[in-house]
């Protein structure tokens, strides 16, 4: 691909990584789906949730009530294009009411399919919590779940 070609690809996968920000921040969750492909992975520090069946009961479930405002950020996005697939990797914060929350980084596997990119595969690592947080406790459930 051409430097022409790919600057276009690169923008529209900053666009859909926002959109996933923008979409759970405010509990879209039908559209933040929409950005994922019927079966793609998406795993969280290790635990893997299949499809959008999986993915919605990670979001819906383990997640539990969201605080009344959060805000991701992302930043040092390093997408690399191949044809109608990439890599795209970033560092992300979450901010709520109580200030920063908890930061890690995104690794994502991407398709173009009728000119639209999805989520294939999306690697959430955190990388470090505020104890007592909204993902402390977010982890907390998760473990404890059957």
């Amino acid at each position: 691909m051409t430097d022409g070609e790919t600057v276009p690809a690169r923008e529209a996968i900053r666009d859909l990584i926002a959109r996933y920000n923008l979409y759970g921040d405010s509990g879209r969750i039908d559209e933040m789906l929409e950005l994922f492909l019927d079966d793609a992975v998406m795993a969280v520090d290790r635990t893997t949730y299949q499809g959008r069946r999986g993915i919605r009961e990670l979001l819906e479930t383990s997640v539990g009530p969201a605080p009344q405002r959060v805000r991701h950020f992302t930043s040092t996005h390093v997408i690399d294009v191949a044809g109608d697939t990439a890599t795209a990797r970033c560092y992300f914060q979450v901010l709520t009411e109580q200030g920063l929350d908890h930061w890690g980084r995104y690794r994502d596997e991407l398709r173009r399919v009728d000119g639209h990119w999805r989520f294939v595969r999306r690697d959430v690592r955190v990388d470090g919590m505020i104890a007592d947080g909204w993902a402390a406790q977010a982890t907390a459930r998760r473990h404890e779940a059957p």
